[in-house]
């Protein structure tokens, strides 16, 4: 029985099955773009070990789907995944970021305001949200209040039944506050019951952060000086990372936002063992 020949496939034929699989993996690529764009369309945010998950494919495969995808200005990539919206802030003049969520940041102004117990004793950083706590600060008894920031003191400059120390340095000129070694020196001799912190990015990975590294430092200084600390926060700034990092979510106790926070970001920070009031 003659033995059995080798059979060599026909170039022809060899072309035409590289141009299948080729084509495969081209509708391979486009339906896993299709799918992480239609989750960052519904959720805003897209974790890499999710789609790994979900689509059956490697880490690498995805970032480098997120990478195309990037290129092509569809989506913002971060650390473990990607957004929608650009994920780095910038710094902006106080008087423009107080015209920005107005009636995101006086309820969740009001809210804080409500935190606040007779004769107690708190410190407010700076921005635009705790300017809008200061605002509806309507206090029970002697309220003594620590800032850096000149906003917020002349706001309750205006109520007798206010003492407001104010800390003392470099005067920034976009936030009206102070930074520097003699205002870190001063935290020094203080205790207090609360700290109300205003944040310029919110990152579930990075943690929180400001524009400017010396402000940073200083927030990290009145952490330090206060029981507990409260971020006051509009959902616009989660997603996205500042300059300078203060610290981790799982550093803080609380964070008062608005009706804008996903879902998932809630539930994250809350299995972190922080406190999210949506207002």
């Amino acid at each position: 029985m003659p033995g059995r020949q080798n059979f060599t496939p026909h170039p022809v034929i060899t072309h035409f099955n590289t141009l299948i699989l080729s084509d495969m993996s081209m509708i391979n690529i486009a339906e896993r773009h299709k799918f992480i764009l239609g989750k960052l369309q519904e959720k805003g945010y897209v974790n890499v070990l999710e789609l790994c998950k979900e689509l059956d494919v490697s880490g690498v495969t995805i970032r480098k789907d997120l990478k195309l995808l990037e290129d092509k200005s569809l989506l913002f990539r971060s650390h473990g995944g990607a957004t929608v919206h650009n994920p780095y802030t910038i710094d902006k003049p106080v008087n423009e970021k107080e015209n920005i969520r107005r009636e995101e940041k006086h309820n969740i102004g009001l809210a804080a305001a409500a935190l606040i117990v007779p004769n107690d004793a708190i410190i407010i950083a700076s921005g635009t949200s705790v300017q809008a706590l200061a605002k509806n600060i309507q206090p029970k008894g002697h309220l003594t209040v620590i800032t850096g920031a000149l906003n917020v003191a002349l706001e309750l400059l205006r109520r007798p039944e206010i003492e407001v120390i104010q800390l003392g340095g470099h005067l920034r000129n976009s936030s009206t506050s102070v930074t520097g070694s003699y205002a870190e020196k001063i935290l020094e001799d203080f205790s207090c019951s609360k700290l109300f912190l205003g944040v310029d990015g919110i990152d579930l990975e990075f943690g929180l952060t400001t524009t400017n590294i010396m402000e940073a430092h200083l927030n990290q200084k009145m952490m330090a000086t206060a029981q507990k600390t409260i971020v006051l926060a509009d959902s616009s700034k989660f997603g996205k990372r500042g300059f300078g990092r203060i610290c981790g979510l799982e550093d803080i106790d609380e964070v008062i936002t608005d009706h804008g926070i996903g879902e998932h970001v809630v539930k994250k920070m809350e299995d972190m063992g922080v406190k999210v009031t949506i207002v």
